[in-house]
């Protein structure tokens, strides 16, 4: 008597393209928009400077944060300099030459832009550690400026 053989092995799964493994997620890709793949790193070495197509809330949250932050300065600001106050920062001087919407919509454009950058580079030390010093300064701002309205 024979031995039955093994279950024949399913033919081996044909790859959907070539292999995507074999360069880096780039920083722009159609995946960036919607339905992107990756969001965080796989490998070891990619550690620091790797790109991704899809974000996480945490990140999402801390943009906000430094957005709402970034609106809210340029409101306390226009208070303050109605109340008599002066503007120190010199480029913000300049945008409120062109106007108080003028100044909040540029502000928040440049704030904005920013920002896209940041998020992007999310995994780089230099972009990490800018997001954290913007949401820390402009929650210090902030704070300064609610100060100012008890003096």
């Amino acid at each position: 008597m024979q031995p039955l053989d093994p279950e024949p092995s399913p033919a081996p799964a044909r790859p959907r393209g070539p292999d995507r493994r074999k360069s880096s997620t780039p920083r722009f890709s159609v995946y960036s928009l919607g339905r992107g793949r990756r969001q965080s790193i796989r490998r070891g070495e990619e550690a620091d400077g790797a790109f991704v197509d899809r974000y996480g809330t945490r990140l999402f949250a801390m943009a906000m944060w430094i957005a709402l932050m970034n609106v809210a300065d340029s409101f306390f600001t226009l208070v303050h300099l109605q109340s008599g106050g002066s503007e120190i920062n010199p480029v913000a001087d300049l945008l409120l030459l062109a106007g108080r919407s003028e100044f909040v919509l540029l502000k928040s454009s440049l704030i904005g832009i920013a920002l896209l950058v940041l998020c992007i580079h999310k995994n780089f030390p230099l972009a990490k550690f800018g997001l954290w010093i913007a949401a820390a300064a402009y929650t210090v701002l902030c704070g300064y400026h609610l100060l100012l309205f008890r003096v």
